[in-house]
């Protein structure tokens, strides 16, 4: 029974020297390893029929349930990157008077979250320690009320719609048939929307023009 419990013992301190030795991996990832793409699509949809596209020339920017439009150098590189993988994929740029059978929207979304945080003591807030004595006031304690604060954090995305104007008028609604969504740090960046367009057509190989 003794030698059960030295041998649990010592599991035990080599589990926690273990843990306490590994880092958190999420703080050790570089910007584009933080970047998370999402992709959905109409599987009923051969993308193989349709033959035209027109995309929007300026961007939506949805934040917090309000909406404007604008067209920033960012929501240009990001327009410019769908272009290229389109015509990459077969799909012939026209204007939107022109009848195409895709139209394509770019979104730029944030949303802000709120929360409240509150320290009850400054054991929480300053890990307890400071020096009572060097201030000459040996044997004496610190007080500091409660604190409490509001924070926010404002979480970005891009998002790119892929409207069914081809069928439209025989089913009296637009369907989106392929969406897809970037997250994650350093998107609002023209140096980064190509590579984020790339992922997401990369993830849909489907999205080819007979």
């Amino acid at each position: 029974m003794k030698n059960k419990q030295i041998m649990i013992a010592a599991f035990a301190c080599c589990t926690a020297v273990f843990f306490g030795c590994t880092k958190e991996p999420l703080n050790n990832l570089n910007q584009e390893e933080t970047r998370i793409y999402v992709t959905n699509s109409d599987s009923t949809i051969n993308f193989g029929s349709y033959k035209t596209y027109s995309i929007s020339d300026s961007v939506v920017v949805l934040n917090n349930g309000g909406s404007y439009k604008d067209l920033t150098d960012v929501d240009q590189a990001y327009i410019d990157a769908v272009n290229k993988y389109m015509q990459q994929r077969g799909y012939a740029l026209v204007n939107k008077n022109s009848n195409p059978d895709i139209g394509i929207d770019v979104n730029r979304i944030y949303n802000t979250a709120t929360g409240y945080f509150g320290y009850d003591s400054y054991w929480d807030y300053y890990g307890g320690y400071w020096d009572p004595y060097y201030w000459g006031y040996g044997g004496l304690d610190y007080y500091i009320p409660p604190t409490y604060g509001v924070y926010q954090v404002t979480e970005g995305a891009v998002s790119i719609d892929m409207l069914d104007l081809k069928n439209a008028g025989s089913k009296d609604k637009i369907d989106i048939i392929w969406n897809g969504l970037v997250r994650g740090e350093g998107i609002f960046n023209t140096s980064t929307a190509d590579a984020s367009i790339k992922a997401l057509f990369d993830q849909s190989t489907y999205l080819q023009s007979n």
